[in-house]
């Protein structure tokens, strides 16, 4: 029952369902090591990923070169699930392993079609299904408005307050370093860096590698 406690996508399959599932769905798990890539863009893909540890990127490379990093998506959390749904449909991404991850591979299509066999938890997945899509919908809206501001500091202060707000505190350790933010913010890294040093100058933050801290006025 590991994967199922996992991974958000088995949230409600019952352990009288598991084994009859792993029959139905025929999941295939492999782990990759650091920067190895998972899929190419290009790709035609049928599968999903689920996340069972470590974490991944998705990222963009254009024909220039120019890289960036769109989403990441770690323990427990879904990727290419709109690809694999749709057959024929080139991937426009890369999927990275950002650290060593375990990923299991579902079937989209075994899951969007009801076997035979009528088996409850398909419609189990699918709700889940529906559900992760939706949260990943909202992170990559989340991006479009931290990268809509034109400067530099725009774009950091507007995800390290989105940073600040889902953790619940005004000190936060962010999942990326700062190349990976550059790329995340669509900056350049050395533009960036020197922002950041000018946000410390200015007492509005403290930060030390992937540590923040947001000062309050009082502290200024």
């Amino acid at each position: 029952m590991g994967i199922f406690e996992e991974a958000a996508i088995f949230r409600g399959v019952t352990k009288e369902d598991a084994r009859q599932m792993l029959n139905c769905l025929n999941p295939v798990e492999k782990t990759y090591k650091k920067d190895e890539i998972i899929y190419h863009a290009g790709d035609e893909v049928t599968s999903m990923g689920v996340v069972l540890s470590g974490s991944v990127f998705i990222e963009n490379d254009d024909i220039w070169g120019n890289h960036s990093i769109l989403d990441r998506a770690g323990r427990g959390e879904i990727f290419a699930e709109t690809y694999a749904a749709i057959p024929g449909q080139k991937l426009m991404v890369n999927v990275v392993a950002a650290e060593e991850a375990r990923i299991l591979f579902l079937d989209v299509g075994r899951i969007l079609k009801v076997c035979s066999n009528s088996c409850v938890f398909h419609h189990t997945l699918i709700e889940n299904l529906l559900k992760l899509s939706a949260e990943k919908n909202l992170r990559l809206s989340k991006r479009i408005f931290h990268i809509s501001s034109k400067s530099i500091r725009g774009r950091l202060l507007s995800y390290l307050s989105y940073q600040a707000m889902e953790n619940g505190k005004k000190e936060f350790d962010i999942p990326f370093n700062r190349q990976q933010l550059a790329d995340y913010l669509n900056v350049d890294r050395s533009a960036m860096s020197n922002e950041l040093g000018k946000m410390q100058k200015d007492r509005l933050i403290e930060v030390d590698r992937k540590h923040f801290r947001i000062l309050d006025e009082t502290e200024i």
